[in-house]
């Protein structure tokens, strides 16, 4: 069903484009710092789209990893903290063993 879904917006996304391609056939002229293009204006739509999308994508996945890996580092931590736990416990019962005997 997820996969259904997935292709079933993809094809979606993909007729809007499409869409939007063909109702804003007027030409633009993008100014870039290196070059000059001329395009349709809504390729040149459907393009920043597309580009900020995938930005926007990339800097997800960038905020995932790194709580990916601080929450590898929590766990260590918290593994460290609750074996000190342990060995104190354990200290702490010797010396009221020892006090007692």
């Amino acid at each position: 069903m997820r996969r259904f879904l997935l292709r079933l917006s993809l094809v979606f996304a993909c007729v809007l484009a499409v869409l939007v391609s063909a109702m804003n056939a007027h030409p633009v002229e993008i100014e870039l710092a290196f070059a000059r293009l001329k395009s349709p204006l809504g390729v040149a739509l459907v393009i920043a789209f597309t580009a900020g999308l995938l930005a926007g994508l990339a800097v997800r996945v960038y905020w995932v990893a790194e709580l990916l890996a601080e929450r590898g580092r929590l766990r260590r931590a918290l593994r460290l903290a609750e074996a000190n736990a342990r060995s104190n416990a354990l200290a702490a019962d010797k010396r009221t063993d020892a006090k007692a005997a």
